[in-house]
């Protein structure tokens, strides 16, 4: 009889780089591409891929993840056996209450593992944009009696120093690891997809947990080591779409691209449907005034106004004469009358009023709170915030969330920070 399969996804990242828009919720649950949340797209490529039992390891603000989640209905994973469980550190287990790195957070939930027959377990990261069939995958590691196999791709030569970059040999296997290095001869990036062998998995999960000098990070030591140690580590190359969203740059930029003529993935294609969770909404609404062009428009959004290659989410209101341009509008934001917005991410439950201009003046003036997040002309603006009338905020500004009017006394400059108040803990 086959053994069921089981996957652990990570989703318990902070996300520093995506600055306001994951400083009060995980990564993974940061909305994305008009009506889902990066999470998705992972949830998805497992159920599609025939897998229904899925342990979500969650950490870093995880409310907004498990509300999102829930049983998983939307993915069929409320299920009896199966279906989907969020795994959150145990207070008081151990001498230290939190996943100290990706590997730590896989062996503190290996009791998970262990009550399952599964001969394999997949690894994954929540916080990606990609379809893959993991069955492909599967049959890529049993052909090659692989211990592990990464899935990889290949990133340009400017970025490898952002990811975990391997060199194999012609059969496939790994004889090369470095993470993030400054320069590399491969271009042969981790896509943070491991497949493992169950028990090799579980024996250097122990091993690497009793080293007191690791880090307990998958791509920081136990990959290397393993490599190093010749354990039989194969890599599989993807061939398709696949795309880091965690910086603000690219966030942005894996948005636009769903703008395209020809969008990177099908969302409704024969490959798979991305499920999500989806709010009871009324269709969009398109008054007399309305002027929409490549734009993704979601339910329950009223436009009046101008909408240019721009992604809204549900429940956005665009009034008359306003104008969104090259931006990405999460739920319920309103754009009051004769507004514009050029280049800005603004997120949930953002009132913008009438006659505002958002994404003027120099680009090249860096945010002077996060300069290496925020600094290509984009502008960021916290959920909840209210913007008065005729306020002008310029390029690469960050308006804190549940920023109150009373916080505005003058425009806000290229580069400018308007605090919200402090989050509570």
């Amino acid at each position: 009889m086959r053994s069921s399969r089981y996957a652990f996804i990570l989703a318990g990242g902070a996300g520093s780089r995506l600055c306001l828009l994951a400083e009060r919720r995980a990564k993974p649950a940061v909305p994305f591409g008009g009506k889902y949340r990066i999470i998705d797209f992972t949830l998805s490529n497992c159920v599609n891929s025939g897998i229904f039992d899925i342990g979500v390891l969650t950490q870093y603000r995880p409310t907004s993840l498990n509300q999102h989640v829930a049983t998983g209905r939307p993915w069929d994973l409320d299920r009896t056996h199966g279906g989907v469980q969020i795994l959150q550190p145990s207070l008081g287990t151990l001498q230290s209450d939190w996943y100290q790195g990706t590997a730590d957070a896989i062996y503190r939930n290996l009791i998970h593992l262990r009550r399952r027959r599964s001969h394999e377990v997949l690894v994954l990261s929540g916080d990606h944009v990609y379809q893959m069939d993991y069955g492909v995958l599967y049959a890529f590691h049993l052909a090659n009696r692989a211990s592990m196999t990464v899935a990889v791709t290949e990133v340009s030569e400017e970025s490898v120093n952002q990811f975990g970059i391997l060199e194999t040999d012609r059969s496939g296997r790994v004889v090369s690891f470095q993470e993030k290095p400054r320069t590399s001869t491969s271009r042969l990036a981790s896509m943070g997809v491991y497949l493992f062998d169950r028990e090799m998995l579980i024996r250097w999960l122990v091993e690497d947990a009793a080293l007191a000098g690791s880090s307990h990070d998958f791509g920081k030591d136990l990959l290397p080591r393993l490599v190093v140690r010749g354990e039989g580590v194969y890599a599989y190359r993807f061939p398709s779409y696949w795309q880091d969203v965690g910086t603000l740059d690219s966030y942005y930029a894996a948005n636009m691209a769903f703008l395209a003529d020809r969008p990177p993935l099908a969302l409704d294609g024969p490959e798979g449907v991305v499920h999500t969770q989806s709010a009871d909404r009324p269709p969009a609404r398109f008054d007399p005034g309305a002027r929409v062009a490549r734009s993704l428009i979601a339910n329950g959004c009223r436009i009046d106004g101008k909408v240019e290659r721009s992604v809204l989410f549900p429940g956005v209101r665009v009034a008359a004469g306003a104008v969104v341009r090259d931006s990405i509008v999460m739920h319920d934001t309103r754009i009051e009358r004769d507004a514009e917005l050029d280049r800005a991410i603004v997120d949930k439950e953002v009132s913008v009023g009438a006659g505002a201009r958002l994404g003027v003046g120099d680009p090249g003036t860096p945010n002077r709170a996060c300069p290496g997040h925020l600094s290509s002309g984009l502008l960021v603006v916290g959920k909840g915030a209210h913007l008065p009338d005729g306020l002008s905020v310029g390029r690469n500004a960050r308006i804190g969330a549940f920023a109150p009017r009373e916080a505005f006394t003058e425009d806000v400059p290229a580069g400018g920070v308007v605090d919200g108040p402090e989050p509570m803990h």
